[in-house]
C-alpha cells in the first residue's frame, strides 16, 4: 500500500496551497474574524455582543475552496463553482462604525451605560480582522421602587400586588432595559390568565429619577392605554369571561362532533386566560389530523370575549418509502428497504392506521449466499386514553392507545423461522419535550421451521447458541421514556436527548408455570414452546453542538449503554432482545452485527455474521460540517462492542473495539441521505499483536465497510 502514499500527500498539498481568496478584488479582503474584548470587566461574555456585529466573519470551509477554483469570467464552469460553493464575504469598512453603534445600544440595552467602543482593522495576505475594544458604561441600582395602578378597579389592584413576591424588579439590583422588558412581559402573561384580555406589556410605562451617583427611583406604573396610544385613549381595566365557543372544520374531513367538544377546554362563562386558549390549541394540533389550527378571539361586549376554533383541512393518507445500504470487506451486500401507508382519520375520530411493509436482503455474489426477512406490520393509534375519558386529562397532550400487531419472515442459510408478535399499550407526551411509551402487554412468538443440520449439531454444542435460537414464547411487558431538547426534525441548534427503554417479561406467566407442562430441559411450554424470563434495559445519552459561522457546523456525541439478564425459565436472551453492534448507525467499520462479542472472532455457525451479546457499550463523536450547496461532510471516530455476561473469558477493556471514518451527506432539511465509509483502528477479533490496524491497511477491504442511510446516524 506504500504506493498510494505520494498520492494521498500529493492530494492534501493541492487542498492546503488552495485560495480563499483568489475570486477577490484588488484592494479587496475577505473577513476572516471578528474580534471583541472587554477592557474592565475579565468576567463579561462577550457572546452576548457577537451577534450584534454588521458583518459577521468567514472562517475557512470547503465551500470556500469550491468557490474559488472559479476564474470569475463567467463561463459554464464559473456559474458550477460559484453555484456549489459558498463565496468569501467580501470586508465592508463601513460597516465596522454601524456594528460599533449596534454593540453600544445592546450594551445600553443591558444596562451598561456611556460605554465605549474602538475598533482596529488588521489587513494582510488578502484578510481582514476586525478587533473590538469595549469598555464598560456606568451601571445604576434601583434603591426605590413606587407604584401606579389605574383607579377604581379594586380586583385588578389586588390581582396585581398578589404578585409582587414573583416580580423580576427588586431593590438593589441593576437597572437595565432587558429586565424592564423581562418583567412587563411576565406581569402581562399572568394578568391576562386572569381575565384580563385586552391587557398587554404595552400597558407598563417605567421611568427612573437618578437619586445618587450609582442609584436611582424607579416609578412602576400601569395605565388604562399602551405606548402607541395617547392619554385620551385611558379606559378601565376589566376583567373578561368567555361568551360563545364555536368549532368549524371543512366538511372534507369528516369527524365526530363529540370527540372535538372532548378536546375543548373553552367554556362559556369561564373567566379568560391565555393558558386555557393555548392547551386547547394544542391538544387540537395533538390530533394530528389537521394542518392547522386557528384560536380567533373577538371582543363582544364589555366583559365578554367569543372564541371560534378552525381546523384546517389537511391529507388524511400517504406513503412513505425508506432504503438503506450497505457493502462489507467479505464483499455482502445488504438493502433494507421498507414502505408503509397511513391514513390520519379512519374513523373519523382522529385515529390514525399505518400499515408497513419492510424486508431486508443480504446476498454474496461470490458463493450466492443469501439471506431474505420479510416483514408485515400493523399499528392503529387511537387520540384517547381507552379506559379513561378523555375529560381526566387536561393539559396540552393526551395520551394515544396503540395497539399493534406485526408478522415476520426470516429465512437464512442456517434456519427458516417465523415471528408474531401483538402489544397493547399507551403513549404520550409532557411538556412537548419528554416522550413516554408503556405497553403493559406485549406478546411474540417466535416457530422456527426449519433448521440446517450442521447448523443443529453446532448449537447442539453451545447452550447459549442452542438457547437463542429456539422457539420461544415472550410475553411481558415494556416502554421507554425520551427526552430532547429539540423537537424539530432537523434541528438548527445546539440540543440534547436522553432515552430509557425497560422489557420485562415472563413474571405473569410464571405465577401459573405450575399448570403448564415440561420441556425435555425442565422448562415450562406454552403452545408448545418454552416461554422466556428476562429483564432488559438500554440507556442513551445523546449531545449535539452547534459551532462556526451562522452555527452550520456540529459536533455529535452518543452514549450507549445496554444489558439483560435471563433468569427463572430461561437461561440466555432470546435472540431478538440482544444487543449488536456495526451497520450504518453503530460502528461504522463493521457491517450489523459482525462485532464481537468480546475478542470472539466471526462465528462459523452463521454463514451471514450474526454476533450478539447481553451486554452493549458504545461511544460515539462526530463532526458535521458544512461543504457546499445541499453537501455536508463528516469525520467521525467510534468505541464500542457487545459482550456476553456470563463468557468465562470477560474483559471489557482490553475488548472494546475502535473506528474511525468519513462521510458525506444530502441534506434537503426535511430528508438527510448519507455515504458513511467505516475504517477499523482497532478490531479484538484479531489474533494478540494485530488489533491495532495502521495506516498501511487502512485502505484493505477487511478493514473497510461502505454504508448507506437515511437520516443522521445519531
Amino acid at each position: 500500500m506504500k504506493h498510494k502514499s505520494p498520492i494521498i500527500t500529493l492530494l492534501i498539498l493541492i487542498l492546503a496551497s488552495c485560495s480563499t481568496t483568489r475570486v477577490l478584488q484588488e484592494g479587496q479582503y475577505r473577513l476572516k474574524e471578528n474580534r471583541i474584548s472587554i477592557v474592565n470587566d475579565p468576567d463579561f461574555k462577550v457572546s452576548q455582543l457577537s451577534q450584534y456585529v454588521r458583518q459577521q466573519a468567514d472562517p475557512w470551509s470547503p465551500g470556500l475552496l469550491v468557490y474559488n477554483l472559479s476564474s470569475g469570467k463567467g463561463g459554464l464552469f464559473d456559474r458550477l463553482f460559484e453555484k456549489l460553493g459558498r463565496a468569501p464575504v467580501v470586508f465592508n469598512p463601513s460597516l465596522v462604525e454601524s456594528s460599533k453603534q449596534n454593540i453600544r445600544k445592546r450594551l445600553e440595552y443591558l444596562g451598561y451605560y456611556d460605554s465605549n467602543v474602538d475598533a482596529q482593522v488588521i489587513t494582510g495576505k488578502g484578510l481582514a480582522t476586525v478587533d473590538y475594544i469595549v469598555t464598560l458604561g456606568r451601571r445604576y441600582r434601583i434603591d426605590s421602587i413606587v407604584y401606579k395602578l389605574p383607579g377604581g378597579n379594586p380586583d385588578f389592584e389586588a390581582d396585581f400586588f398578589a404578585d409582587t413576591l414573583g416580580q423580576l424588579l427588586k431593590t438593589g439590583q441593576f437597572l437595565s432595559e432587558e429586565i424592564l422588558e423581562q418583567e412587563s412581559q411576565r406581569s402581562a402573561e399572568l394578568l391576562r390568565n386572569k381575565g384580563y384580555f385586552d391587557f398587554s406589556k404595552n400597558n407598563y410605562f417605567f421611568s427612573v429619577d437618578t437619586l445618587t451617583p450609582g442609584f436611582v427611583k424607579m416609578e412602576y406604573a400601569i395605565k388604562g392605554y399602551t405606548r402607541n396610544e395617547s392619554p385620551e385613549e385611558d379606559g378601565p381595566i376589566s376583567r373578561f369571561s368567555f361568551g360563545n365557543v364555536s368549532i368549524s372544520h371543512s366538511e372534507s374531513v369528516p369527524f365526530r362532533e363529540n370527540i372535538l367538544k372532548g378536546y375543548n377546554l373553552i367554556k362559556p362563562g369561564m373567566t379568560f386566560s391565555d393558558d386555557i386558549v393555548n392547551t386547547t390549541y394544542n391538544r387540537f394540533s395533538s390530533l394530528r389530523i389537521f394542518n392547522g389550527v386557528t384560536m380567533e378571539l373577538s371582543q363582544s361586549d364589555s366583559a365578554l370575549v367569543d372564541c371560534n376554533i378552525r381546523l384546517a383541512e389537511s391529507n388524511r393518507q400517504g406513503s412513505k418509502l425508506n432504503c438503506e445500504l450497505s457493502y462489507s470487506s467479505s464483499a455482502l451486500i445488504g438493502i433494507s428497504p421498507q414502505i408503509s401507508w397511513y391514513h390520519k382519520n379512519i374513523f373519523h375520530g382522529g385515529e390514525s392506521l399505518n400499515i408497513g411493509f419492510n424486508g431486508n436482503f443480504q446476498y454474496r455474489p461470490s458463493d450466492k449466499v443469501n439471506s431474505t426477512e420479510l416483514g408485515v406490520n400493523a399499528t392503529l393509534s387511537l387520540p384517547r386514553f381507552l379506559g379513561l375519558p378523555t375529560s381526566v386529562f387536561a393539559g396540552s397532550n393526551i395520551p394515544r392507545t396503540d395497539i399493534m400487531a406485526s408478522y415476520n419472515f426470516q429465512s437464512r442459510p442456517e434456519f427458516t423461522r417465523n415471528v408474531a408478535n401483538v402489544a397493547y399499550g399507551y403513549n404520550w407526551r409532557f411538556h412537548n419535550n419528554i416522550f413516554c411509551q408503556f405497553f403493559p402487554l406485549s406478546a411474540t412468538f417466535v416457530r422456527l421451521s426449519r433448521v440446517d443440520p450442521e447448523f443443529e449439531e453446532n448449537l447442539s454444542h453451545n447452550p447459549f447458541m442452542h438457547d437463542t435460537y429456539s422457539s420461544h414464547f415472550d410475553a411481558g411487558l415494556n416502554g421507554f421514556i425520551y427526552h430532547t431538547t429539540s423537537t424539530e426534525l432537523v434541528p438548527k441548534e445546539s440540543y440534547s436527548y436522553e432515552r430509557l427503554n425497560l422489557s420485562l417479561s415472563g413474571n405473569f406467566l410464571s405465577l401459573f408455570r405450575r399448570f403448564m407442562p415440561t420441556g425435555k430441559d425442565g422448562q415450562a411450554m406454552i403452545l408448545g414452546a418454552p416461554y422466556t424470563q428476562y429483564i432488559r434495559g438500554q440507556l442513551t445519552l445523546g449531545r449535539t453542538f452547534r459551532v462556526g459561522r451562522d452555527a452550520q457546523n456540529s459536533i455529535a456525541t452518543r452514549l450507549d449503554i445496554g444489558a439483560g439478564h435471563a433468569y427463572g425459565n430461561s437461561s440466555y436472551l432470546p435472540f431478538e432482545e440482544q444487543f449488536y453492534c456495526g451497520g450504518a448507525s453503530s460502528m461504522r467499520g463493521w457491517q450489523a452485527r459482525t462485532l464481537g462479542p468480546g475478542d470472539s472472532k466471526q462465528s462459523q455457525i452463521f454463514t451471514i455474521p450474526s454476533q450478539t451479546g447481553d451486554f452493549k457499550l458504545e461511544a460515539d463523536v462526530e463532526f458535521r460540517f458544512k461543504m457546499f450547496w445541499k453537501i455536508e461532510g463528516a469525520l467521525f471516530a467510534e468505541a464500542g462492542n457487545v459482550w456476553n455476561l456470563k463468557s468465562e473469558k470477560l474483559d471489557l477493556l482490553r475488548t472494546i473495539a475502535a473506528d474511525w471514518g468519513f462521510g458525506v451527506r444530502i441534506n434537503l432539511d426535511l430528508i438527510v441521505a448519507r455515504l458513511d465509509l467505516g475504517v477499523k483502528a482497532y478490531d479484538p477479533g484479531r489474533d494478540v499483536g494485530q488489533r491495532w490496524i495502521g495506516p498501511s491497511q487502512w485502505l484493505n477491504t477487511q478493514s473497510l465497510a461502505l454504508h448507506f442511510g437515511i437520516g443522521y446516524p445519531f
